[in-house]
Order: structure tokens, then sequence, then C-alpha cells
């Protein structure tokens, strides 16, 4: 494994980070306790320290099933979770954004969490308008001072539109924020435009969320694929299935070097872009825990 500084947080993070979504039951199955300890189990063996979940990743169901996995050894972790919305069905949030809303998120997440500091809490998915509440970051400022969270991020929404992604990423450093995370792989590259030497330059950290693209840039998907009802990626039309998968078939035939895993390859693309600090892949066995971590063995 190898390991970078993200941006003004100060942080040592393991380029290949852990994402946790899967974990909330949207991806097409639930996970058990010991489940999840083996796949914890496997990052610890490959040099992980980096995990990201969500407050709605489930209802705090992530994050209850992170805590259990690092009780035992909470320091080796850089836990990252978020704020601003709550779980209430497959696909489905609701926005909560005041000031005592997040205050009372923060209460749960450290309770689910079962733990004493968030090392990166990160606003998740908001409008402009929303970000625009100092009352809310001069809350957040408090609860850093008062150790409960050590950093904060931005969670770069796709939804908001482009002006309103970069002016939240402007925005970052006045709000505190060091580091953000943005929807970056090698089929979704609108972020090669704006956030991406946006971060480098003000010296922001860079996660890349999705960097596998829904699984699609693993490989192990075709034209013809039908998710599951449980599964979020269902609410992609058969049009939308079959083009990402022609794309990732041509760019493994074109682009990803014989006897190379085009998981692997795809993270590491991601990490060899400049200003990408590391990525934050799902995953939902030890196995694609390794396959995942061997990225790092690809970079220069």
């Amino acid at each position: 494994m190898k390991y970078r500084i993200l941006g003004a947080t100060g942080l040592s993070v393991s380029v290949v980070g852990m994402g946790t979504w899967q974990l909330g039951g949207e991806w097409g199955r639930d996970f058990t306790a010991p489940e999840v300890g083996s796949i914890f189990d496997a990052a610890r063996l490959a040099g992980i320290t980096l995990i990201d979940t969500a407050e709605c990743y489930g209802d705090h169901l992530s994050e209850r099933l992170v805590g259990a996995a690092i009780r035992h050894d909470r320091d080796r972790w850089i836990v990252a979770t978020k704020f601003g919305h709550r779980y209430t069905g497959l696909g489905l949030r609701e926005q909560l954004w005041s000031t005592a809303d997040v205050r009372k998120q923060l209460e749960d997440s450290l309770r689910a969490l079962a733990i004493d500091a968030i090392d990166l809490y990160q606003f998740h998915s908001g409008t402009s308008e929303v970000f625009d509440n100092e009352e809310l970051w001069t809350m957040l400022a408090a609860q850093k001072k008062a150790g409960r969270i050590r950093h904060l991020g931005i969670s770069v929404g796709g939804a908001i539109g482009p002006e309103a992604r970069m002016y939240q990423a402007r925005r970052a450093k006045e709000v505190g924020a060091g580091c953000l995370q943005v929807v970056y792989n090698r089929l979704d590259r609108w972020a090669e435009e704006s956030l991406l030497p946006h971060s480098g330059q003000a010296g922001l950290g860079f996660l890349a969320r999705v960097p596998l693209a829904s699984g699609f840039l693993s490989g192990r998907y075709g034209e013809d694929t039908r998710f599951a009802k449980s599964d979020h990626r269902s609410g992609k039309k058969a049009e939308e299935i079959a083009s990402l998968a022609r794309e990732a078939a041509r760019i493994q035939r074109e682009e990803v070097p014989a006897g190379v895993p085009m998981a692997a390859w795809a993270l590491a693309w991601c990490l060899e872009r400049p200003g990408v600090t590391a990525v934050i892949p799902g995953c939902k066995d030890p196995r694609q825990v390794a396959q995942n971590a061997a990225a790092a063995d690809l970079l220069d």
C-alpha cells in the first residue's frame, strides 16, 4: 500500500480506501457483522486505513457495522462520514440541513460508529442554499474545537449542477474544509475541467468516489445485465446499462494491459491523475478488497 497526505487536512491516508455504501443495503444484499469483520480483516492485511461511510447508508446502518468492525483498533483507521440526509428507503433520502438537525446527526453518527471523534466529517451533496448557512459552519467549527470532529470536507453532489459544485469547492477553505469528495472515474471525467485542477491549486485533498463506475469498470457487467430490485442500480435504463457496458468493454480491449485486472487498472488510472489523493471503491467480500488494493502496486 502507498499513502498520501489528504490536502489541507494533513491526514495520511492509504491511496486505496474503502467505500461502505454497500453495507447500508442498497447494493443488492444485506451484510452480517461477521461478513463485515472479514472484509475489514482483508483491509488490514492490505494496509488500507481510509474508510468512507455516511449517515444515510441505511439509517446509520453502515456506520454501525463499521463501528463494530474497528472497535478493537480504532486508532489505525481514518474514519470519514457525512451529514445532511436521512435514509427513508431504497434510493430515498430526507433532506436534513438545519443546524439542530446536523448536530443530532453528528451525535447519532458518533454513537453508531462507537467513537469519540470523526476524522473527516463531510457536507453531503447539498445545494448551495443550504451550504450558505453560516450558523451551520459555526456549529461545526465549535465541534472541531471540542475535539468531536478532527477535519471537515465537502462531498460535492453531481445533481446540483456544475456552477454549484464549483461554488462550494471555491468556498471550501472559507468554511474550514480541507478536502473534496467527487465522483470521478474513467467513464465519468467531468471533474477534470474544474474541480480536480482547483483542488490542486487550493491545496485541497481529492477523494475519487465511485471510481469503478458502480462496478462497470470491474469488467463484471455486460450489455444485458439487469440488477435486482434491492440494488440501487436497478433504476438505470437498459440503454444506459448497455452503453456503459460497451464503453467499459472498449476500454478493457484498448487500454488495459494484458494480464492486468480491470478493476485494479481503473483505480490506478484515477490515482495517476494529478491532484487525486485516494480512491474509495466499494467491496462486497475480502477478495474484492484485495483486488482493489492491488491498484497501489500499479503506481509508478
